[in-house]
């Protein structure tokens, strides 16, 4: 079995669209059917235009076929004493295909992705973990957040 282990490439948009897909089934996430071409054009445009240079996504594929996957978002604001270098990073998308799964794939491209946040001098990475992911993403040193004086909110505009 050939393995590749790799950042993706403009020429893997349509396979990180369709795995943006797989990722939505995966956590029971429905959209309308008139709902995808909206998000499939919107995905379209975001990769285009962000693909490694703020949004990065490490690809293992073997036999050419994606098995494992997982993106890195990057925003950057104005520093601060708890991100001095005013960037930080958003793990998202982590997804293995079950034939692939308990092989250490998702640890692989995790650890291309936090070695990608260190060369793009990210103070911290973020992600939001599931049951099954959290021991996977501890035994990376990821910390469950300390309580913040501060509610997160959020104003919907769709």
């Amino acid at each position: 079995m050939e393995t590749n282990i790799r950042m993706a490439a403009v020429d893997d948009i349509e396979k990180l669209i369709n795995a943006r897909f797989d990722y939505f089934e995966t956590e029971n996430w429905e959209a309308p059917s008139e709902q995808r071409p909206v998000i499939e054009l919107n995905l379209r445009q975001y990769f285009t235009n962000h693909l490694n240079i703020d949004f990065f996504a490490a690809v293992i594929e073997e036999n050419n076929q994606i098995a494992s996957l997982a993106f890195l978002s990057i925003s950057e604001c104005p520093a601060n004493p708890f991100y001095p270098t005013g960037k930080t990073g958003v793990i998202r998308n982590v997804l293995t295909y079950p034939e692939h799964r308990k092989r250490g794939l998702a640890t692989k491209a995790l650890c291309m992705l936090i070695e990608e946040a260190k060369r793009q001098s990210l103070s911290f990475l973020e992600l939001s973990a599931s049951e099954s992911g959290r021991p996977l993403y501890k035994r990376l040193g990821f910390r469950k957040k300390e309580p913040s004086c501060y509610t997160e909110m959020r104003l919907s505009l769709l």
